[in-house]
């Protein structure tokens, strides 16, 4: 027998290291998506961010001038106070050595030493240094009593030192960073020549600028804090001033959305006798005007649907009746003379034409008048689309036109109302044919996903620019002269673009003088759905390429 141990398996769960970037970074974006909508939304945010960056940028420039006017201010009264003193250091130094003629003197060093520590306590400046200097007996004294040597010989202090000892006698002034024993600080250094009967020696003023700092540094941070104040001060007056006439023009707003989603009641309130009270009552002059208007167009759309109503169903009856008489007589036109039957056959004519014309007047009215109704359910419309062929194909023939029907081999299921899209499609191709000029007309049906379509494709006159939105109106015509084979009523295309919406869908039309046309119905393939996009173009193929042809592009 043998035995198998058990294998422990230990799985060490990883740390989403990156988690925490990723949502600060998602975070930034949102808070960042959400200033900029408010920017673009809001006209007071603008106003409130434009004064606060435009008086940001004065205040800034206002603070920078001022304290570099008082830094610099401070700075030369300092130098020109410190000039005097070391001009006046450097006669009584020359008076105290005139006597000391040999660098090796033995009392030089010590008369040094008491020449320094004069001058410095002549000096009302608190931590100021002063040191005498020969550089050739490399001899130095400071006061306090410090390596002076050392202090001079560094590398900040060279170019002042090459001044001073240079051709041209003079003053000058340094400003360095310096140890001399109390830490680096910020000095302002004078050096001049102290003329002697031996070797000239180099007088040096070393003036602490930590007082001068602190009175720049008070009045930059007294300038920050004031800018700081003024610009949030600016900005609540900009709020306020911004919200004074910004609130009128939101109300304005909000009451014209009202308006336009048919309370007309709605008007603004005029306060006071400014130009935003003119506007208010100019706004509500305009707004009651416009109710007036709409009211008025509203009776009369009324009445004028109400007429067509009752007379398309008045003329119902005594339509039945000549219905009946025209029927006889047509029956009976074989034993009529010639003329006799002729007329015959022209009143059945008319009358099918006339019952169309009612048909179609009382569609339109129960579209305008709102009690259209949808039954809609899964149909396959590849039948429907060749049954539409099938019966104008006795119309194509008349005409001279080869009509094609080109469906997939395979079902296409949607949700519609099979008798009203068979309405659209039925004429969509009768139109095709009559203005197909003898041309084939081409019929495809094509499905994706969420959508089927259906274009009409005839060679005809075309359609010029504009008329693509035309064709819809009621009783329009491209061309009223012309002679057509069926005598249509003009509410065709009216009535199938009525069924298209209802369906939630798109009917529109594309076309171009000599070119023909195409009409484009989308259908979505679930009832409800909202249409993104077409299985079919609008434009054809063919247009398309003769486009880029055109411009010299490839299709």
């Amino acid at each position: 027998m043998v035995r198998i141990d058990p294998i422990i398996v230990r799985v060490r769960r990883l740390r989403p290291r990156r988690l925490v970037p990723v949502a600060v970074a998602r975070r930034t974006r949102r808070y960042w998506a959400a200033a900029r909508r408010q920017w673009r939304r809001s006209l007071q945010v603008r106003v409130v961010g434009i004064t606060l960056l435009l008086s940001a940028t004065l205040v800034l420039a206002f603070g920078y001038t001022v304290a570099s006017l008082i830094s610099q201010g401070v700075l030369q009264s300092k130098i020109n106070t410190s000039k005097e003193q070391i001009a006046n250091g450097a006669d009584y130094a020359t008076h105290e050595l005139e006597g000391f003629t040999q660098a090796d003197d033995p009392g030089l060093p010590t008369k040094l030493r008491t020449v320094a520590g004069s001058l410095a306590s002549s000096m009302d400046v608190a931590g100021a240094e002063v040191i005498l200097l020969r550089r050739s007996s490399d001899l130095a004294a400071s006061w306090p009593e410090r390596d002076a040597h050392a202090v001079m010989t560094t590398r900040a202090m060279e170019p002042m030192r090459s001044q001073v000892v240079g051709s041209r006698p003079g003053t000058y002034q340094q400003i360095a960073t310096l140890d001399v024993g109390m830490g680096q600080q910020k000095y302002l250094v004078l050096g001049t020549r102290v003329a002697t009967a031996g070797d000239p020696v180099e007088l040096y003023y070393l003036l602490p600028l930590k007082a001068e700092d602190d009175l720049v540094r008070f009045v930059a941070l007294v300038v920050n804090v004031t800018g700081v104040a003024l610009v949030a001060l600016l900005a609540l007056i900009a709020a306020m001033m911004t919200r004074l006439v910004v609130k009128p023009v939101r109300v304005a707003a909000r009451t014209a959305q009202r308006l336009s989603a048919g309370l007309l009641d709605q008007r603004m309130q005029v306060r006071g006798e400014d130009d935003l009270a003119r506007l208010a009552a100019a706004f509500n002059q305009m707004a009651a005007n416009l109710q007036r208007q709409i009211v008025r167009l509203e009776e009369m759309s009324r009445l004028q649907r109400r007429f067509t109503s009752d007379v398309s169903h008045e003329l119902r009856t005594p339509l039945t009746t000549v219905r009946m008489a025209a029927d006889l007589l047509f029956a009976s036109r074989e034993d009529f003379d010639p003329a006799a039957a002729r007329s015959a056959e022209l009143l059945q004519a008319e009358l099918d034409r006339f019952e169309g014309l009612l048909a179609d007047l009382l569609e339109i009215s129960r579209f305008d008048a709102g009690f259209a109704a949808l039954d809609a359910e899964p149909t396959d419309l590849v039948p429907v689309v060749r049954r539409v062929g099938d019966r104008l194909e006795s119309l194509a023939e008349r005409c001279g036109v080869e009509l094609k029907i080109e469906t997939p081999d395979t079902e296409v299921i949607a949700e519609v109302d099979p008798r009203r899209v068979e309405r659209i499609l039925r004429n969509l191709v009768g139109n095709a044919v009559e203005h197909g000029e003898g041309k084939p007309v081409i019929v495809r049906l094509a499905a994706d996903g969420s959508a089927v379509a259906v274009t009409v494709r005839d060679h005809g006159v075309g359609l010029k620019t504009g008329e693509e939105k035309l064709v819809f109106n009621r009783f329009w015509r491209a061309d009223p002269s012309r002679a057509r084979q069926t005598g249509g009523t003009g509410l065709g295309l009216s009535i199938s673009l009525e069924d298209a919406r209802l369906h939630g869908g798109w009917l529109e039309a594309w076309g171009a003088p000599g070119k023909g046309a195409q009409f484009r119905l989308t259908l979505p393939a679930r009832n409800g759905d909202r249409l993104v996009s077409s299985p079919l173009r609008l434009v054809p193929d063919d247009a398309r390429a003769d486009e880029a042809a055109l411009i010299g592009e490839t299709p």
